[in-house]
């Protein structure tokens, strides 16, 4: 959920910070004072389409920050997160979005770094946002199938998992497949160049760690003078007389005469004497270095040109000798394959004819399984549409197959285009009276119709898709009586199982809060501000006195928004 938002320098707000708690959240206030404008910062965090207008006059940069909280570790956050690198600690994620008076947007989630596209698909799996204009997802037609998909996803899941898993199969032999049947012009000045590159490589007679090696080889023959100038010195240190082993082998022969007259010099004496016979062996081995030492001019030339070579090749094939031998085996397979073109053709034409005929089974078990599922979710929204005195509304979900699929010929493999999430083309269907015509969800309704009808679609969806947050901005407008009750209901009803948010000018709905925030412009000589409160229960019943009467606040009126409270609570205690 949204815990908390910061705003500075946006629009008419110099600077907010809201707090916001779980259940459902109402924010009221005069036309003008800001409210939207809340909502639009909210859109922005999420991925939105930003402008200079949105940067308060005078200042140059508008900042928005908005800090979740993510408990279920389930969530696709989390694996968004994990495709881009973002870390997610204590479960929180803060979603941050400068825009400057150039128009240059800088985004941030968790302190890290992103595009606008990365902060969107963040967004787009946090928030869910519906205005009186548009109402997102549930309206575009593309986004149905998923939405049905997610309704079942017990009976679906498992299948679709399985169904995208050969489509991917499919999709990477068909490329490779139109890969080779490309221009015949172009193959032959692939081959050649892969030839030239080949042939390049074999007459390296390049070595696995060769370059490592060399440059090790190198470094040892570059210092030969300091190597053998410093054995030599050690060497002498050691053995010439009255150097070091002298006086060694003086201390062994004392510790040795003293030793057999005092039996607790025992551990002491084998000690040393091991420490002795060590630097003895030392001193040996520093002669016979000194003895094969040899230093060879020619060879250090032979390394360098050597090195020079390897790194000619590497600035074309690779970063090491490894890499290039990795590039070489791999070409010489492409050449191989483009030289048996005939061959390579005919074996991935059979391997995309299997390929596509496994999917295309999948394709129709998911096309049965959705058909099972359209029944449910069709009583199950009709059901919340007559909750909204929309009892006579028809609701459909119709799924056609984009292609026949069930008796794949030889000649029609070739033009098989299944498409990632099947074979299906779904979309919502509605008539909200007797007699009229079923038709597309996005072609139907009044302005109160569609905010009805959009509620109960959210409804059932809420759940499934899993959002963090839904925020309702002015999507009563066109309501009033008894069906203003009942979309203050559902709204209400929605917030059990998400956070949710929302901007209404009717009092049903204000009443239903389970916080209630008050939001309001300000004005100096020079100044003009927004601010927000959170309203307690006499605020509150004031609030709801003057959005049914206007500016006057009568005793009638704050009898009646008492009313409406006492009506609301007493509705939230029996649907616990």
């Amino acid at each position: 959920m949204l815990r908390e938002l910061s705003i500075k320098d946006f629009a008419i707000i110099d600077q907010l910070q809201i707090p916001f708690k779980e259940g459902l959240t109402v924010l009221t206030g005069e036309t003008g004072a800001g409210k939207s404008i809340i909502i639009d910062a909210i859109q922005l965090l999420a991925g939105g389409r930003g402008s200079v207008e949105f940067v308060r006059h005078g200042a140059k940069k508008a900042s928005l920050e908005g800090l979740f909280t993510i408990d279920n570790l389930k969530h696709p956050v989390y694996k968004i997160a994990e495709s881009y690198g973002v870390e997610i600690d204590e479960e929180m994620i803060i979603l941050h979005r400068t825009i400057s008076h150039s128009g240059k947007s800088i985004c941030r989630v968790n302190g890290s770094l992103v595009t606008l596209a990365i902060l969107k698909e963040f967004g787009r799996v946090l928030i869910d946002i519906h205005t009186q204009h548009e109402t997102q997802s549930l309206m575009n037609q593309e986004l149905h199938i998923d939405l049905l998909d997610l309704f079942d996803q017990e009976g679906i899941g498992q299948a679709l998992l399985e169904y995208q898993d050969m489509y991917r199969q499919w999709k990477i032999i068909k490329d490779r497949l139109m890969h080779l049947q490309t221009n015949e012009q172009q193959i032959i000045q692939r081959l050649d160049l892969l030839t030239f590159q080949l042939n390049e490589l074999q007459q390296a007679e390049l070595v696995p760690d060769e370059d490592v090696e060399l440059n090790e080889e190198r470094e040892k023959l570059s210092h030969a003078e300091k190597i053998y100038a410093g054995v030599t010195e050690a060497y002498k240190a050691l053995s010439t007389e009255q150097r070091a082993n002298d006086w060694l082998a003086m201390a062994q022969t004392s510790l040795l005469d003293a030793s057999e007259f005092d039996t607790g010099l025992a551990e002491v004496k084998n000690t040393y004497m091991e420490a002795f016979y060590m630097i003895e062996d030392v001193t040996y081995q520093l002669r016979d270095y000194l003895d094969q030492f040899e230093f060879n001019p020619e060879r250090l030339n032979f390394i360098e040109a050597r090195l020079n070579e390897l790194h000619r090749l590497m600035r074309k094939y690779g970063t090491s000798v490894n890499d290039m031998l990795e590039y070489q085996a791999k070409i010489s397979d492409e050449i191989d394959q483009l030289e048996d073109r005939d061959g390579s053709l005919t074996r991935l034409k059979k391997e995309v004819e299997d390929k596509v005929r496994d999917a295309a089974l999948e394709a129709e078990h998911l096309h049965d399984l959705r058909i099972k599922a359209k029944e449910a979710i069709e009583i199950a929204i009709r059901q919340e549409l007559a909750d909204l005195y929309l009892e006579k509304a028809d609701f459909q979900v119709e799924i056609t197959k984009k292609q026949d699929l069930s008796q794949l010929r030889e000649d029609y493999i070739d033009q098989v285009k299944i498409a990632p999430n099947g074979n299906d083309h779904v979309q919502f269907l509605l008539s909200t009276n007797p007699g009229e015509p079923i038709k597309p969800l996005n072609k139907v309704a009044s302005g109160g119709e569609l905010s009805r009808i959009m509620l109960a679609l959210k409804k059932i969806f809420a759940k499934h898709q899993g959002m963090t947050s839904v925020i309702f901005d002015e999507v009563d407008t066109g309501v009033s009586g008894r069906v203003a009750q009942a979309i203050a209901e559902k709204i209400g009803s929605i917030a059990d199982g998400s956070q949710v948010l929302c901007i209404t000018h009717l009092p049903q709905v204000a009443a239903m809060a389970d916080t209630h925030i008050l939001i309001e412009k300000q004005q100096t000589d020079h100044h003009t501000y927004t601010t927000v409160t959170e309203l307690a229960l006499e605020q509150r019943t004031d609030e709801l006195a003057r959005m049914m009467t206007g500016k006057e606040i009568t005793d009638t009126s704050r009898a009646h928004a008492l009313s409406l409270i006492d009506y609301a609570t007493d509705y939230k205690k029996q649907r616990d």
